[in-house]
């Protein structure tokens, strides 16, 4: 990573905890990624069937990250009576022997319906609109009880010119919407001007292509000329003016290249699928279109030329934040609406920013704003500020209850301010010649880590936890997880994950009430697999800095899935391994647990590592470790 240079009154990073490599993603190829896939999808019977999800489940591999100590995650799509699940998606995290270490899913809920038979008069009209389609038959499960519905997607434009792709669920019974989501990712940047510049092209002389075999094939198209590849005779384009019609192509290509690079260098990821394909970039579009996007349905991002056509939005960062769009819905698969849509429009600008760190190009220097050159609103000032989102107008400096009615632009400044705080923490400096001064939700300071570790810990997170309809607390949750594996627990950088989310009003700062570092509940959220009459499996929680013995009445709330509740056996274990017995195994048909147990563990120090321990002594019958949570 490129060192960012601190002036003025900078604050020094904390002494940093030891970097677990092995928690690292690992460095894989675009063949040995497939191999990975094809060995999931050889056990997706038997992994649903472990998993107690039925007979009418069955599970399609997303996408399979492997880290360096060689475990792995497998995300899953599902299927019911053949019919596609929305909100159903499942991880399953297995350790470098191939053991399940733990799954979570986008939903508790058993998925199934009385019926998938749909009543023909609920079921909406094809849309007349260009780039629609045929309604499918779905399973809704991303909100409530599982809902046979219609999936629709609306095509034609947005307000703004941008193409539209609107996904509407509507119940199959009722006809009454339950959701929509817009599947075109759209977002504005920086001026276009990055300087003379290295770029990939193919052909000889006379007949150059804008065509990088080095990069998987990525290929920049002209919109005004049938989207047809932009071809040189002598293979020097443009100069540097948007009159020059390959100028904008230029920085396009660029832009697509240094991304290519940041996510195989820093990541270990091959491209934006991780597969070795290379996208596509339009330049061109539209007349003074002054927006970006980028479509999954393409596999392509799409540049308008700004106002009066002199301003094409083809900057570094532009570039990096729409292939970022393509790298989240490949991973994590973010929901473009509520909070998740907010959480999703950030991780693009967040790996704008480290893309432009990385790339430590002279004439577009890194920082923490968007669209600080483009200068869309003709003010001269930037699009967004990632120091104190609030800065523009309309983002979200800090969370509230009404985050997910605001829309995916604005409501991306809470992970942007958290992000700028865990890279470089509150209060006033200069970060290569660009003055900052961040402000927190508590009026506390924030000692940043640097954008080095807190890249890795939000692509961690995006790439091997997140789901697809991921809240802001959801997404704490899961950066503190990062952070832990990464660099250890109660190491610096995951005490400064959390102080950064309080900053921004997610969560509570470490040492306060209710959060890890102080006294009050500690909570693992982790899904983890329990076998079918099989070994015990265990959940834990690291208790830090409540001091003393834990008290007479410690309070432990189980939360368990399983088809049979009789079938299990269930211990609190103490850190110097004394068991309490909490549950017996007997004859009780019932599904699930869900029951606080009150344990005198007052001879036991409360500090330490916790674990609920539970087995299934009996076969026939499945299920797992939903969460479980210590009040001390």
């Amino acid at each position: 990573m490129v060192a960012v240079g601190m002036q003025a009154t900078a604050t020094a990073a904390p002494e940093g905890g030891r970097l677990d490599p092995g928690a690292l993603p690992a460095n894989i190829s675009a063949a040995e990624r497939a191999g990975l896939i094809s060995a999931a999808e050889d056990r997706e019977a038997a992994t649903a069937d472990a998993l107690g999800l039925g007979s009418k489940t069955e599970l399609r591999v997303k996408d399979v990250v492997k880290n360096r100590d060689g475990s792995t995650h497998t995300r899953y799509e599902r299927t019911y009576a053949g019919l596609p699940v929305l909100g159903g998606q499942i991880i399953v995290h297995r350790t470098p022997d191939g053991s399940v270490d733990g799954v979570d899913k986008a939903t508790t809920a058993r998925i199934q319906v009385p019926t998938t038979k749909a009543a023909a008069k609920h079921k909406p009209a094809k849309p007349d609109a260009k780039g629609s389609k045929a309604p499918r038959k779905v399973i809704w499960a991303a909100d409530g009880t599982p809902t046979l519905a219609w999936e629709k997607v609306v095509g034609g434009v947005q307000e703004d010119g941008t193409p539209s792709e609107l996904h509407v669920v509507t119940d199959a019974k009722t006809g009454e919407k339950l959701y929509e989501w817009q599947a075109v990712h759209n977002g504005a940047g920086n001026s276009m001007y990055a300087g003379q510049v290295e770029i990939g092209t193919t052909g000889s002389s006379g007949n150059y292509q804008l065509n990088d075999a080095q990069r998987g094939g990525h290929r920049t198209l002209d919109s005004d000329n049938g989207n047809q590849v932009f071809t040189d005779a002598d293979d020097v384009w443009g100069n540097g003016s948007p009159s020059n019609t390959q100028t904008a192509a230029v920085d396009a290509h660029y832009g697509a290249a240094l991304t290519w690079d940041y996510f195989q260098q820093v990541h270990g990821r091959d491209g934006i699928r991780g597969d070795g394909v290379g996208a596509t970039s339009r330049v061109h579009y539209g007349n003074a279109y002054s927006n970006a996007f980028w479509q999954d349905s393409c596999f392509c991002m799409t540049y308008g030329d700004g106002a009066g056509n002199q301003k094409p939005l083809t900057s570094i960062d532009v570039a990096a934040h729409e292939m970022s769009h393509g790298v989240t819905s490949h991973t994590a698969g973010l929901v473009y609406s509520d909070e998740s849509g907010g959480l999703n429009e950030a991780t693009s600008d967040i790996f704008a920013a480290a893309v432009e760190f990385h790339a430590n190009n002279s004439e577009d220097v890194a920082d923490y704003l968007v669209g600080e050159k483009i200068d869309i609103r003709g003010n001269g000032t930037p699009l967004r500020y990632m120091d104190q989102p609030s800065k523009d107008g309309s983002s979200l400096d800090y969370w509230s209850s009404g985050a997910g009615d605001v829309d995916v632009h604005y409501s991306s400044g809470i992970a942007n301010h958290f992000f700028y705080l865990l890279s470089e923490g509150s209060g006033e400096k200069t970060i290569n010649g660009v003055t900052y001064n961040s402000p927190t939700y508590d009026d506390e300071a924030v000692t940043g880590i640097g954008i080095g570790k807190a890249e890795q810990i939000w692509f961690k997170a995006l790439a091997e936890k997140m789901l697809p309809n991921e809240t802001f607390a959801q997404a704490r949750t899961h950066t503190l997880q990062a952070a832990g594996e990464l660099y250890g627990a109660d190491s610096p950088e995951q005490l400064a994950v959390a102080h950064a989310w309080a900053a921004v009003n997610v969560g509570d700062r470490p040492g306060d009430p209710g959060d890890p570092g102080g006294e009050g509940e500690f909570e693992n959220t982790d899904d983890v697999a329990i076998p079918d009459g099989g070994a015990a499996v265990t959940s834990p929680i690291d208790v830090t800095e409540v001091g003393g013995n834990a008290p007479s009445d410690l309070k432990v709330a189980v939360d368990i899935k399983h088809t049979y509740r009789g079938d299990l056996v269930i211990d609190l274990v103490a850190p110097d391994g004394t068991a309490y017995r909490l549950k017996n195994s007997g004859w009780d048909s019932g599904d699930n647990i869900n029951q606080t147990y009150t344990v005198n563990a007052s001879s036991e120090a409360a500090d330490g590592t916790w674990k609920l321990r539970v087995q299934d002594v009996w076969s026939f019958d499945t299920g797992y470790i939903d969460s479980w949570k210590l009040t001390f």
